[in-house]
């Protein structure tokens, strides 16, 4: 027996020995190094270290007064170059002998400067265009002129030179005793004649001659400037101009509201009118946000702010001013319960974009102004004008739709004896003519496409010069080119053709326009062309030099169904530099519903953060469109969402997930994350908690989750609010909407909050409703608090970057490492020097 049982043993000590050498090795076997989230690669695209290897990607013309020739200002890794070009004579010149001009400039500064570094600044032509003034600043100390405590810690400020120079002769010239003029006030309005500012102060309006402006211009202080009240009865909340009341925290709010504020007056050319639109908002409930951080004790903000549904709305009035009399009548301009109404400004011309004291214009003539109405519901729409004389209102044109309905300024032709108009009532957004008192002649454009805006108006040739998307087959759809049409519809023609964005700037005149273009996988490219689409001369391509040698690759457009199996949306895949396609990667959606925008890059973008950048962490990342996200299609994919704000765009996003993990095997459809600001701060916290075992993790910005306490005019907007009108035909209105918050309990994936808390466009409320109803539903999420940050985050943006790829990378990588081996300062270490 004692045989058997030391038998037993040896085989059970033999077993033993063997399994456990057997799970040794499986689990050796088992082990693989921890999922490594590659910080070091993303931290190589931050927004500082871009701007030191992408220069200008586009050529932006300052237009001259004389003729049509245009400078423009161009960076390449090389330096900046100033040129001069000449449409007619087909030649384009550097303005500078950037090397000459260099010695030039230190002889006097007596700092040192090169052909590569010139740091121009305020370049302006003189009235005949043969000479240019520019700025210089030094590094020489000096007292700031308008101190009057010299030890004070910001009293001292670099020495500025002022220097002209003779473009002919290449002669450089400093002006002595310079002292830099201060840039135009804010506040002012100035008359087209120059003779009177309009301003606002404590509410109401005031004015100044020309002389008694120029010393404002100087100093703001000037004892000896001489002003004169306009009227007496603005009171905060009802103010006459700017400084209603929402300025600020209260504080100083009370303390500014003594301080010269801008009017945002229209002039008529004549310079004897002007209009005012005067908001009575003293019913419209208040809003609060607290700065936790502000110096000394939190400070409390307090604002106006409709929230959808509520009958407290503000008023606006239109006021013409005679100001030869100095007086002023409000118009009778009412037609619908609490409607908005708006005074066209005129188009501004491109010649006078260099121009800061160019005056605010109406719409119209000296008899006549422009201006449109439309309904809470915003289904209604009114084109109007006021005869200055009589202060007649006349409708011209309605719009009518059982959406919501947009308009755009309306272009005139002989001083509105015609009147081009922009509609979408066929579905599409196309210019109608009609005569000057609103009777329609004729459809201009037609057809299954998207008419942008009005370019120009060739009056004597009766040429339309206009924007226009999806007209081109085998095209992106959004792809905008731009358009000559006869104003009776026929001779419609293409002026810059090519399969890209474009975007352009064209001449006063109609003969020329500078047109830049690219796709998000292209080069940008900056061409000039004349009025019949020919190329007169090739300007720039952009060098991504730099940009290439760091591995960038770009990204891939692509095009998907949407869930419902029939429409087309168009997306762009970013991948990391570094991508191996026999691996299997997470994707993240970058997402904004719309329905404004989809925020799909069409053209090259310098800005990289919510995309590029975050795919080299090891993502695909996405960005693509769904119905009802963007207003340059159909009227129909525009306002899919009418009705259904929280879900509408959330299949669609799904469906290109699902079809591209079918097209690529390279995509892991079981990891999937989205992200998004605002509007996409709401879609992404929306879809974990429509689809929560589809979307595995989520970090949501800013978001607008609870529209019944966002803004009233987008959420009624694209929500829709219902009109009711009784038998005795009293006006209310309902609003109903569903919210994140109701859907909590559904969430079972990774959610990541943030929000600023001094956010006042989408207010806090908004992000600390989902905690609370996540909180009381018992789920984990993580709750980021942005102290002292609006909407944008402003100068935590990099921070919450950073925040945002942890929980990503911890949830869709599985790199929990970060705390230990990541130093968020370390990543994007920017030391310049100061000169």
């Amino acid at each position: 027996m004692n045989r058997l049982y030391i038998l037993f043993l040896l085989v059970l000590s033999a077993c033993f020995n063997a399994t456990a050498q057997t799970k040794t090795f499986t689990i050796t076997e088992a082990v693989a190094p921890a999922p490594k989230a590659n910080y070091q690669l993303a931290s190589r695209f931050s927004p500082n270290k871009l701007r030191k290897i992408i220069y200008s990607t586009a050529v932006d013309p300052h237009w001259l007064k004389l003729g049509n020739r245009f400078w423009y200002e161009y960076e390449t890794p090389n330096g900046k170059e100033w040129y001069m070009v000449n449409p007619v004579a087909k030649n384009k010149t550097k303005i500078f002998d950037n090397a000459k001009l260099a010695a030039d400039i230190t002889n006097v500064v007596r700092d040192p400067f090169d052909a590569q570094h010139l740091p121009l600044e305020n370049l302006k032509f003189s009235a005949d265009e043969k000479n240019i003034t520019f700025e210089v600043r030094s590094t020489i100390d000096e007292v700031k002129k308008d101190r009057k405590d010299k030890k004070a810690a910001d009293s001292m400020q670099k020495k500025i030179f002022f220097f002209n120079y003779v473009i002919a002769t290449q002669k450089l010239t400093e002006v002595p005793n310079y002292s830099k003029p201060k840039a135009k006030p804010s506040w002012g309005s100035v008359a087209p004649d120059s003779s009177a500012i309009v301003f606002s102060r404590n509410y109401n309006l005031y004015w100044m001659d020309k002389e008694n402006y120029k010393k404002a211009v100087k100093n703001e202080d000037d004892s000896t400037i001489v002003e004169h009240q306009l009227t007496k009865d603005g009171v905060k909340f009802y103010a006459y101009g700017g400084g209603g009341g929402d300025d600020g925290d209260d504080e100083e709010s009370e303390k500014n509201k003594k301080k010269r504020r801008g009017a945002w007056v229209m002039w008529s050319p004549d310079s004897r009118h002007f209009v005012l639109n005067r908001t009575d908002s003293r019913k419209v409930k208040d809003l609060w946000v607290i700065n936790s951080i502000a110096p000394g004790r939190p400070t409390l903000e307090t604002y106006k702010y409709q929230m959808p549904g509520e009958k407290e709305s503000p008023i606006t009035e239109i006021l013409l001013f005679n100001f030869a009399s100095k007086t002023f009548k409000k118009l009778n301009i009412s037609a619908f319960k609490d409607q908005t109404v708006s005074v066209w400004g005129a188009p501004v011309l491109n010649r006078d974009r260099d121009n800061e004291f160019r005056p605010s214009i109406w719409l119209g003539n000296n008899s006549k102004i422009y201006f449109q109405r439309t309904s809470r519901d915003l289904k209604r729409v009114d084109v109007c004008t006021v005869d200055i004389n009589t202060s007649a209102v006349t409708p011209l044109i309605d719009e009518r739709f059982n959406t919501y309905v947009e308009i755009n300024r309306p272009g005139l032709v002989n001083d509105g004896k015609e009147i081009i108009h922009w509609s979408e009532r066929d579905g599409w957004a196309h210019f109608y003519l009609f005569d000057g008192n609103g009777k329609l002649k004729n459809q201009i454009t037609k057809g299954a496409f998207h008419c942008e805006s009005i370019v120009n108006i060739d009056e004597k040739n009766r040429v339309l010069y206009f924007t226009a998307n999806g007209r081109e087959v085998k095209e992106d759809p959004y792809y905008f080119h731009l358009y000559r049409i006869n104003f009776d519809g026929s001779g419609m023609k293409l002026l810059n053709p090519g399969d890209f964005d474009h975007a352009i700037s064209m001449d006063d005149d109609n003969k020329f326009f500078v047109n830049n273009f690219s796709r998000v996988n292209t080069v940008p490219k900056s061409v000039l062309m004349d009025n019949n689409g020919r190329v007169v001369m090739n300007l720039e391509t952009t060098d991504l030099s730099l940009l290439m040698t760091t591995g960038y690759k770009f990204p891939e457009p692509f095009k998907v169904k949407a869930d419902d199996g029939i429409t087309d949306i168009y997306g762009v895949m970013y991948k990391p530099f570094d991508f191996d396609p026999n691996k299997k990667y997470p994707i993240i959606e970058y997402v904004y519903p719309g329905p404004q925008t989809e925020a799909v890059n069409k053209s090259f973008s310098r800005s990289m953060d919510r995309t590029e950048r975050l795919a080299q962490f090891g993502y695909i990342v996405i960005t693509v469109g769904n119905r009802g996200g963007n207003p340059a299609r159909s009227k129909w994919y525009h306002t899919f969402g009418y009705g259904n704000l929280r879900d509408y765009g959330l299949a669609d996003k799904k469906a290109a997930v699902e079809q591209l993990a079918d097209r690529y095997s390279f995509i892991d459809a079981s990891r999937v994350g989205i992200t998004g600001h605002s509007g996409g701060g709401f879609m992404s916290t929306a879809a974990m908690l429509v689809y929560p075992d589809f979307f595995k993790a989520a970090v949501s910005n800013a978001g607008n989750h609870d529209n019944s306490i966002y803004n009233r005019w987008w959420s009624e907007k694209h929500h829709g609010i219902k009109e009711v009108v009784t038998a005795k035909g009293d006006t209310t209105f309902t609003y109903s909407i569903d919210k994140n918050p109701d859907l909590a309990k559904n969430l079972k994936g990774h959610l990541m909050l943030m929000t600023g808390d001094i956010d006042n466009n989408v207010h806090p409320a908004n992000t600390i409703r989902v905690a609370n109803a996540l909180m009381k539903a018992g789920k984990r999420f993580e709750f980021v608090i942005v102290p002292g940050q609006r909407h944008a985050f402003g100068d935590l943006t990099e921070y919450t970057f950073w925040k945002l790829a942890d929980h990503f990378n911890k949830y869709l990588i599985g790199d929990f490492s970060r705390s230990e081996d990541v130093s968020i300062l370390e990543m994007d270490r920017e030391v310049e020097r100061k000169r």
